[in-house]
């Protein structure tokens, strides 16, 4: 449970708010029975007991957001929190001071007025009632798909690099082989911008994976080829659906500030690997060795 979904379970169990029908969005472990959540990256779905990728509409008395780091994002729940809510309803924010909860907060309390807040646990949790006043133009566009690089992409905020093609997938496009064949995945497909360059003519089938449902989502968007077929996964924990010829990987190291970004990879111990790992990583260590191939970790 991260220190914000504490800072907003807190609010309940002091009194100082009530609960309620709810939904969650954005949900951990909800701080009280008959909450409806919504959770759209896959392993901290999997750690819900019920749960659901998209809440698509309803009327509740309360509503509950669990703020992340990225502000757009926030904008996009809020509105949403907004419209999900009955008249009189009551939206409940949760974020952690270091993703900017009391900015937030701050930008909420112009928008919409606040009824209350409260600081716990380095976070912020503040709630307004629904009244007259609508989400900003600018919050309630965050809700949907928006082009992005030369307008021929689709993306959202909640996604890695939402709002551009980031160096690392621009640098890999440059180099893929021109020869894929066969069954090929992108694991971590993101919003499809390197999966899309995958679409070879030989290639008879290609699988988007990834761990958030809003990129699967963007990545439909932006792919159309019948070849292509979208996989809501956590490959940590769950099997990829096929066994392939070439995978393409440009994983997110951007999730949670607590994880070490590593790099793993398995080779035959006869080739010079070695030099180049201690060129570009800080460390690396060999997990297996079987005389045949070595497997590596490395990390940066």
């Amino acid at each position: 449970m991260s220190q914000a979904s504490r800072a907003l379970a807190h609010a309940f169990e002091t009194g100082a708010l009530a609960p309620k029908r709810a939904f969650f969005l954005r949900a951990e472990d909800p701080p009280f029975a008959d909450i409806t959540c919504e959770q759209s990256f896959r392993s901290d779905f999997l750690k819900l007991k019920q749960a659901t990728p998209r809440i698509e509409g309803g009327s509740w008395p309360l509503g509950l957001v669990l703020l992340t780091k990225h502000k757009e994002e926030n904008f996009a729940n809020i509105a949403r929190g907004w419209d999900l809510l009955e008249t009189a309803g009551t939206l409940v924010c949760a974020g952690s001071n270091d993703d900017g909860g009391a900015s937030l907060e701050k930008q909420v309390r112009k928008a919409f007025g606040l009824d209350d807040t409260l600081s716990k646990f380095h976070c912020r949790v503040f709630w307004f009632t629904k009244g007259d006043k609508e989400p900003p133009e600018y919050w309630r566009g965050m809700i949907g798909l928006q082009p992005v690089g030369d307008s021929s992409w689709l993306s959202k905020p909640g996604i890695f690099s939402w709002d551009r093609i980031d160096d690392g997938s621009a640098l890999l496009a440059q180099h893929l082989p021109d020869d894929l064949a066969g069954a090929v995945a992108d694991f971590g497909c993101g919003w499809g911008y390197l999966a899309r360059q995958m679409l070879q003519p030989a290639v008879t089938r290609l699988d988007l994976i990834d761990a958030e449902h809003l990129a699967l989502d963007a990545a439909r968007a932006n792919l159309t080829d019948s070849r292509a077929s979208f996989h809501w996964l956590d490959l940590t924990r769950e099997a990829a659906p096929a066994a392939y010829d070439a995978i393409v990987c440009n994983p997110p190291f951007h999730t949670g500030r607590a994880s070490t970004p590593a790099f793993y990879m398995v080779a035959n111990r006869g080739l010079p690997y070695e030099p180049l790992l201690k060129a570009n990583f800080t460390a690396f260590e060999t997990l297996a060795d079987n005389n045949k191939f070595r497997v590596s970790r490395a990390i940066r």
